[in-house]
């Protein structure tokens, strides 16, 4: 894996489109979130293609998966801030349904390479 170019795999693009549509939700929730659901998922989302890239540049294969399991970690928990948010009241659920569609694709998609990744 580290002859080629994280960034040449989707799996990563569709990370960084998250969180950028992320940075833009955040920018919605009430000012008393700033430093705490906020600052939450803007960590979370950058944890998930910062993992892929990191991963994808270490020595081997199964350092690979376990960071992609990392990211899978971070993808679910900036799922659950999302549906957080709508349980609250702070965002409507037709805001969050890009970020939704792309956690699921993401999932799908880290689930995936990481079974392509497995020896038999």
């Amino acid at each position: 894996m580290k002859s080629s170019d994280f960034r040449e795999l989707k799996v990563w693009q569709k990370a960084m489109d998250l969180t950028v549509e992320i940075y833009s939700i955040v920018k919605l929730l009430p000012h008393e979130e700033t430093f705490v659901l906020s600052d939450q998922m803007r960590r979370a989302a950058i944890s998930i293609p910062s993992n892929i890239a990191e991963g994808q540049g270490r020595d081997s294969m199964k350092e690979f998966i376990r960071f992609l399991s990392v990211a899978r970690g971070s993808l679910r928990e900036l799922s659950t801030q999302l549906e957080i948010c709508e349980r609250v009241n702070y965002l409507e659920q037709s805001r969050t349904v890009k970020a939704k569609y792309l956690i699921g694709e993401i999932d799908k998609m880290l689930n995936a390479l990481s079974n392509s990744l497995i020896p038999f």
